[in-house]
């Protein structure tokens, strides 16, 4: 069975101060929820104050972005080997770094070998535009994007990665995709990409989000959807109520 993960990616939002007070709202709200996983992806400058408050709850931490380099002349960049030990999560290709930073399939990539290799487990986010939606190339564009991220990387890594799905038009934009449909994209283009790449046993075994607008009130229809598992959060991730909701939503328990 997978186990729903459910990761509040804070973007550029929240100070330290901040960071720290939400982090400790949601470590009370979730503190006896069972059957998922709660992952918080707070700035670069809040990583140590967030780990530190989340202290012994089960509560794991991420970061939201790397760079695949260990070290090196990469001013403002953040190595794996930064993060080792730090935090145990990284989004890598979010839909907002390809489109305002350049990112490509290959660099994710290169990013995801790097993170397996220093003991991250990457969140790798796929999805595709309004344009491709409606001319009927999803299942071209995800799974592709799908296939560059996972090549070279082995099946017994491959397991450990969480995919985002995030339809581009669905982000930010208060208006989610339809969960049947988010269940039908995800079952064809991705779970069947990678059911081509390493056979349908670890296509079944790897964890599969939704991200795009996902708030309290559709996250339980989300969760109703059997390819679907936890959801990768935004703008409601900033607000502890909702993403405590949201969690629960997932886990079952309303």
């Amino acid at each position: 069975m997978r186990i729903p993960i459910v990761a509040g990616n804070w973007k550029m939002h929240k100070t330290i101060a901040e960071a720290v007070e939400l982090t400790r709202e949601v470590r009370r709200g979730v503190r006896d929820l069972t059957g998922v996983e709660v992952v918080l992806c707070p700035p670069f400058t809040a990583l140590a104050a967030v780990r530190e408050a989340i202290g012994p709850a089960h509560i794991g931490l991420g970061a939201q972005n790397m760079y695949f380099e260990e070290q090196g002349a990469f001013t403002g960049e953040v190595s794996p080997l930064m993060l080792a030990g730090v935090c145990q999560y990284v989004i890598l290709g979010h839909s907002e770094r390809r489109q305002f930073f350049n990112e490509t399939d290959t660099g994710v990539n290169r990013k995801a070998k790097a993170a397996l290799a220093h003991g991250l487990v990457p969140i790798i986010c796929v999805g595709e535009n309004l344009e491709q939606n409606q001319g009927g190339d999803t299942p071209t564009v995800v799974g592709g994007q799908v296939r560059a991220a996972f090549d070279g990387i082995d099946a017994q890594h491959a397991k450990k990665v969480v995919i985002a799905y995030e339809p581009i038009w669905a982000i930010g934009t208060g208006v989610a995709a339809v969960p049947a449909e988010v269940n039908r994209i995800i079952g064809l283009s991705i779970r069947g990409a990678l059911a081509d790449l390493y056979g349908e046993t670890i296509a079944q075994a790897i964890r599969v989000q939704y991200g795009g607008s996902v708030n309290p009130a559709n996250m339980a229809d989300f969760a109703l959807q059997s390819e679907i598992d936890g959801a990768l959060v935004g703008g409601a991730s900033l607000k502890a109520a909702s993403f405590v909701s949201i969690a629960k939503a997932a886990s079952g328990n309303l």
